[in-house]
């Protein structure tokens, strides 16, 4: 299942009694280091799907856990987030 929370999309990778876990699929940073050297750039959903970062368990990026006070927050559509 896909939803909005402020303005970024999810996807649903669990749900519990009381938490949905999800992680974001419009965006995300990747962190490199080189020589002592740290950079990043962001990719957008589709370059990220496409390389593989949302396959899993486990998942390539970070998953985040929605509380039931968070949820109130999050929609089906962008627009209503």
């Amino acid at each position: 299942m896909l939803f909005w929370c402020n303005e970024k999309q999810y996807r649903c990778t669990d749900v519990g009694s009381r938490v949905v876990v999800a992680i974001r699929i419009d965006r995300i940073s990747i962190a490199t280091s080189e020589n002592r050297t740290t950079s990043t750039k962001e990719i957008d959903g589709t370059e990220a799907e496409q390389a593989g970062w949302f396959n899993g368990p486990p998942y390539a990026v970070a998953e985040v856990v929605f509380d039931e006070d968070d949820l109130e927050g999050c929609s089906l559509t962008q627009d209503a987030s």
